[in-house]
């Protein structure tokens, strides 16, 4: 049965669902799903670009990076780098190459486990990791890692996490739920469909009525089983979002959420369910505060940007000689920091268990105090 048909049976049984629920199925119904079936393109020729899709530059840059990492936790021999969200592989391949290169040592010590759901999706990744059979494992979701000490790292994961939508009316806040209409899905008001949506809207600035906005609740559900896993080591997390404050700016009246195909907006996020992406920005403030109350520390915040040149000194030799590869990788890094295309779009937030406190890790020695870009009083 087509997705349409599997909703408006669904919402035939328990009358109009909440669009979080909408978004889920959308997105990751086993057979349907827009990443599950195998239909997300990415890249030039798909519907939307990633940092990875620039070439294999910033997985050597954050090769680099978890390299540092390892030695910070003073170079364990069993490091486990857990990648969630790796689509078709290419960043874990960029990575692992780089590292059997370039830093043996660390290599030899490093096990890479992917977090990936959907069958089609680690068949994809096994055949592109095949020379890497050795290092890699597979688990299905966070529940099924073993305790590792090393970090979890994720590109566009959380934007693509399911959101409640919501609206202010001026005197409540009410739940934005998903109705068929003929052969249509259109959106109707109804109360809020979870207990926890009331303690995280009662720390939201005032709005005026009318506003839209989303909560992303399924992120701090994904760090909480997170928290348990990592004995020693870092999350690091880069993906589209704002500090609570500009998230919930009082002109963002018509919230993040957005769906794409093509390369281009689709106006309509109820359309073609299962054949375009949603995605919704990262309220990193109330990511950040969970991490904090889990017993994270808060390592590190700032734009994909200032990352970036953190990082090239630990890629880039100091040798003048500028040869074609090194042109090509100079090319790639000004895509990766360029302010309107995927520098100050992207944020990166670090997040650390167990990790002797030292110097600033290299992609946030130029970033700000993170409690303090993050609003978060200390």
């Amino acid at each position: 049965m087509p997705l349409p048909a599997l909703l408006r049976a669904e919402i035939s049984r328990r009358g109009p669902i909440p669009f979080r629920d909408f978004m889920e199925h959308a997105l990751y119904h086993p057979e349907h799903g827009y990443y599950t079936s195998g239909r997300a393109a990415i890249g030039r020729g798909g519907d939307f670009f990633t940092s990875v899709s620039v070439g294999s530059l910033f997985g050597r840059l954050l090769a680099c990076q978890f390299e540092e990492m390892w030695q910070r936790l003073d170079c364990p021999g069993d490091f486990t780098i857990v990648e969630q969200g790796a689509h078709d592989g290419r960043f874990a391949s960029d990575v692992l190459s780089h590292l059997h290169l370039h830093s043996p040592a660390f290599h030899e010590s490093l096990r890479y486990t992917i977090i990936e759901p959907s069958a089609r999706a680690r068949a994809t990744q096994h055949e592109r990791l095949g020379s890497f059979a050795e290092s890699v494992t597979w688990v299905a979701s966070p529940a099924d890692l073993a305790p590792f000490t090393g970090v979890h790292f994720s590109n566009e994961l959380l934007d693509a996490f399911p959101v409640h939508l919501l609206t202010w009316t001026g005197t409540e806040w009410l739940e934005r739920h998903v109705t068929a209409e003929g052969d249509a899905f259109v959106f109707t008001d109804a109360p809020l469909s979870s207990p926890a949506l009331c303690e995280h809207l009662a720390r939201l600035p005032a709005v005026p009525a009318g506003y839209v906005t989303e909560v992303n609740l399924a992120a701090l559900t994904w760090l909480a089983q997170l928290a348990p896993k990592l004995q020693r080591g870092l999350i690091l997390a880069i993906d589209y979002g704002y500090a609570r404050a500009d998230y919930y700016r009082e002109d963002r009246t018509e919230g993040t959420l957005s769906a794409y195909a093509d390369h281009r907006r689709e106006r309509n996020p109820l359309a073609r369910p299962g054949e375009i992406d949603l995605t919704a920005h990262v309220d990193f403030t109330t990511l950040a505060e969970h991490a904090l109350a889990l017993g994270f520390a808060l390592t590190g915040f700032t734009d994909q940007h200032h990352l970036m040149v953190g990082l090239s000194p630990l890629h880039f030799p100091d040798e003048p000689a500028i040869t074609l590869a090194r042109q090509k990788d100079l090319r790639a890094l000004q895509t990766l920091m360029h302010p309107t295309m995927l520098g100050r779009a992207f944020q990166a937030i670090c997040l650390s268990w167990a990790v002797p406190s030292g110097a600033t890790l290299a992609g946030f020695r130029f970033a700000n105090d993170p409690r303090l870009a993050l609003d978060i009083p200390r």
